[in-house]
């Protein structure tokens, strides 16, 4: 049975599953966390601060989640389509018609897939 995170704020506490999390997008100190029902939650704090809250809580678990460059960690399980000359990463689990376009540096979007393609060899 999985175990939920919990993140807590000055004012709020969340319970959420980690394979519900498909994103979560950082802006200076502010991170966003987007669920796979599109529900986005708002955090006073840096992406560096998050994944630390997933590395306690999930330990060797918390690999499911990639950092990609300085304002984003997606969930690997969602990993669609990478585009590199596009600049573009789509995240869906591919049983709903739900799709996630972002935007990630060329670089990024090579690391990653190049990280993808070793998982299948």
């Amino acid at each position: 049975m999985p175990v939920p995170i919990i993140i807590t704020s000055a004012n709020e506490l969340i319970r959420v599953y980690p394979e519900r999390i498909v994103y979560i997008s950082s802006d200076g100190n502010y991170s966003v966390m987007v669920l796979h029902d599109q529900t986005e939650h708002l955090f006073s704090f840096n992406l560096s601060h998050f994944q630390q809250i997933l590395e306690r809580q999930m330990k060797a678990e918390a690999s499911i989640f990639i950092r990609i460059g300085k304002s984003l960690i997606i969930n690997r399980r969602y990993i669609y389509k990478i585009n590199i000359g596009k600049q573009t990463l789509i995240l869906s689990d591919m049983r709903i018609g739900q799709a996630f376009t972002l935007s990630a540096s060329k670089e990024a979007l090579r690391q990653l897939k190049n990280l993808v393609e070793q998982e299948i060899e």
